[in-house]
């Protein structure tokens, strides 16, 4: 049991489920990355939205100075809200709507990072009409993944994002030719939950083969973008709170051959570790070959388990009892609406307070009203 780390008198007051956020790591995460960055003046970390919106969180990050790493048009409305400067937004998205690019041309944010050429040709069109210059970078697809889910690989040749290495040559010389683009860098991003940092290795060397082929080019670029992909501990958070960022930004030091800036987009490293589902025991149901804890919460809260199997630390903080194994499910009719198979828990009773931990990147950010079910609520403490 784990209640030391959470103030359990006011999370048994509330209503569950909701999310329970400690802004005290959240800084001291923040703290970490800017403290690091002192190493590398001209590198910047964008926070990406997709992680977490929740705007008290999107204010604390942009206290701390990192841009912005938006997919939607709605995003960068929700960045500009919060504080994020304009210059320090990057729009990514393999379907960026017509409206959404008119927003981020008025705002003037700092790049777009396109994924195709017809839609490099759509943003030049919109940004003549407006008389603007749309400054962008190139999404590369460098063809190769990171050990993860599949789900959330996304630099293989057959997922859908970004131009594949060997057309950027093609690419670049279209771009040259817009009037009113202009080609700022490169971008990359190979997956989600990249634990082995050496897995970014094989990055940096195509990272470095596409900067050999933009020189021969004879472009000058700004800068180029690495995406994110940390990953975090998800088994156990309470010894590892935050993500290796050290290791992390040595990586790229050590292995990308430029004198560019860097920009990196973090999102899950940054937020998901601050971030726990608060749930209460409903039942405790015993079956032929399982017991089951069957919460409050559902996968219309938390849909990582129930949409590619991921991994959630359970801990129930009302119970001393010994351990028992449980199937910890939610109340949802479909069988993946399942957090957790042979967990081991203090005994459960209904009413127990349970933690479903490391939630802060994709839970409420993918919640949805399924079963006419509201939208789990935020408690944001500073413990």
């Amino acid at each position: 049991m784990v209640k030391g780390l959470f103030p359990i008198e006011e999370l048994s007051a509330r209503r569950t489920p909701f999310y329970y956020y400690d802004s005290a790591l959240l800084r001291a995460t923040l703290a970490e990355i800017s403290s690091l960055l002192l190493r590398y003046p001209d590198w910047k970390v964008h926070y990406a939205l997709k992680a977490n919106f929740n705007p008290a969180l999107l204010q604390i990050i942009a206290e701390y100075g990192l841009g912005a790493d938006c997919a939607t048009g709605g995003e960068i409305q929700a960045a500009l809200d919060a504080g994020f400067a304009p210059d320090g937004i990057v729009y990514t998205g393999v379907g960026k709507r017509d409206e959404d690019i008119r927003l981020a041309l008025n705002a003037g944010i700092g790049r777009f990072n396109v994924e195709s050429v017809a839609e490099l040709q759509v943003i030049n069109e919109i940004a003549t009409a407006m008389g603007k210059v749309a400054k962008v970078s190139f999404r590369v697809n460098p063809d190769m993944g990171a050990y993860s889910y599949a789900n959330i690989t996304t630099g293989l040749t057959e997922n859908k994002f970004g131009i594949h290495h060997t057309m950027l040559e093609d690419a670049v010389k279209q771009a040259l030719l817009m009037t009113n683009i202009e080609l700022c860098g490169l971008h990359f991003h190979i997956g989600s939950q990249i634990l082995d940092t050496a897995d970014f290795i094989p990055l940096c060397n195509r990272i470095n083969q596409c900067l050999e082929l933009t020189d021969r080019l004879g472009v000058t670029l700004r800068d180029v973008n690495v995406g994110g992909g940390l990953g975090i501990e998800y088994d156990h958070p309470n010894h590892r709170p935050m993500a290796d960022f050290a290791s992390y930004f040595e990586v790229y030091k050590k292995h990308l051959h430029t004198k560019l800036p860097v920009h990196f987009e973090l999102g899950r490293s940054v937020v998901a570790p601050c971030g726990t589902l608060i749930s209460r025991v409903l039942y405790v149901k015993e079956g032929v070959h399982h017991k089951f804890v069957i919460l409050d919460a559902s996968m219309t809260e938390l849909i990582r388990p129930a949409l590619y199997s991921a991994y959630h630390r359970i801990e129930n903080l009302t119970s001393e009892e010994a351990e028992e194994v449980y199937d910890v499910v939610g109340p949802i009719s479909e069988h993946s609406d399942v957090f957790g198979k042979e967990v081991k828990l203090n005994r459960c009773r209904r009413g127990d307070l349970i933690a479903i931990r490391s939630a802060g990147a994709y839970g409420e950010a993918m919640a949805s009203h399924f079963n006419c079910r509201p939208f789990p609520e935020a408690f944001i403490s500073e413990q």
